[in-house]
This record gives structure tokens, C-alpha cells and sequence, in this order.
């Protein structure tokens, strides 16, 4: 096995991969992947650029959640990845933890419980915010494959790219932070 795979590098929470044009995989296709766990059990992430069939408000109307805020209402609703499509996330700015929180950074978080769901709803929760159905998932050493094999590019994640940056154009910002044309990038990964 290749001992530069098995080494975990630093942990990437706190960046996006961006799919570089080649990705093989149609659910990853240009897509860009918040990471929020990554250590050597594996890592978890968000797509934060791919719509779900969702609005807000089908999801509180699941929930039994009502009196929703009318400027969440009509929000759309991301799918975040292949992986348990049925369990929602709630990425958010805010120093706020909720009953089941995980901080990214000190103002990014992303939360599981209902009542981050029953805030935002009632219009007292974070204003900016993204709800996910689904996740990402590597197994032990996966992503560290799919990185030495060019799959995927690294950036870190700031608030504007995650929240004010529209989803079509999120890829290309992405790669742009890198300092790299998205038009420059080749289809297919190389070794030197």
C-alpha cells in the first residue's frame, strides 16, 4: 500500500473539495464538499452546490412544524450527499449550539435537531443558514486516495463562498480562490 495514502495530512475540516473536471462519479460531478469530520476513521461532508426536489417549507410541513417565517418558506432545500438522503443538516453561521451540534469553526456549525428547525421556522434561529438532506462519506484512507490521485482540489471554506456565492456559481469560486482557472483545469489527473 502507498505509505504517503496511509499518513492522514492535516485534518481538512473547515475546507471544501472542489471535483476537478474528470470526476468519475456523476453525484460528485463539479461539485464542492464542505468538509465538517475528517480524521482517521474517515471523513464527512456536505455538498453545498447541488439542489435537492425540496423547499423549507415541504420539510416543516413533514415535521408538523408550522407558523413558518414567510422569508424561509420558499427556501430551497440542498441534497448533501448520497448518504442517509432521508436525515437533514443544517449548516449555520453563529456561535449558537443547538441540542445536537457540530462546530466546524468557531462562527460555522451544522446541526441535527429539530429545534434548530423549530428557530429558524419561528424566525429567531440563524438567518443564514443551508438545510441539507444526506451526506458525504470516506471511509478510513479513502479521501486521502482520492486526493493523491488529483480527484479533488482543497480550499478553505469561508462564509461568503458558502452563503452569498449562488449555488450554479459556487464550483468556479471555488477553483478561483485557488488562484486557477476553472477553464485551465484538464479533464483527467496525471502523476509526475
Amino acid at each position: 500500500m502507498n505509505t504517503s495514502v496511509d499518513r492522514l495530512p492535516e485534518s481538512l475540516i473547515g475546507h471544501v473539495l472542489v471535483a476537478m473536471p474528470g470526476m468519475d462519479d456523476p453525484r460528485f460531478a463539479r461539485a464542492v464538499v464542505l468538509l465538517c469530520q475528517h480524521n482517521e476513521d474517515g471523513a464527512m461532508g456536505l455538498v453545498v452546490n447541488r439542489l435537492s426536489d425540496y423547499r423549507l417549507s415541504e420539510i416543516f410541513a413533514q415535521m408538523q412544524i408550522s407558523d413558518v417565517h414567510a422569508d424561509f418558506a420558499d427556501r430551497p432545500v440542498l441534497a448533501g450527499g448520497p448518504v442517509q438522503t432521508d436525515r437533514g443538516f443544517v449548516l449555520h453561521e453563529g456561535a449558537t449550539d443547538w441540542d445536537s451540534t457540530l462546530r466546524i469553526t468557531d462562527a460555522l456549525a451544522v446541526s441535527t435537531s429539530r429545534d434548530v428547525l423549530e428557530r429558524i421556522a419561528a424566525g429567531t434561529g440563524p438567518t443564514r443558514f443551508l438545510l441539507m438532506l444526506g451526506f458525504s462519506g470516506w471511509g478510513p484512507g479513502q479521501l486521502e486516495s482520492e486526493l493523491a490521485d488529483n480527484a479533488w482540489l482543497t480550499v478553505p471554506a469561508d462564509n461568503e463562498l458558502l452563503f452569498d456565492v449562488p449555488l450554479e456559481m459556487r464550483w468556479q469560486a471555488a477553483t478561483s480562490r485557488l488562484g486557477v482557472d476553472p477553464g485551465q483545469l484538464a479533464g483527467y489527473a496525471g502523476h509526475a
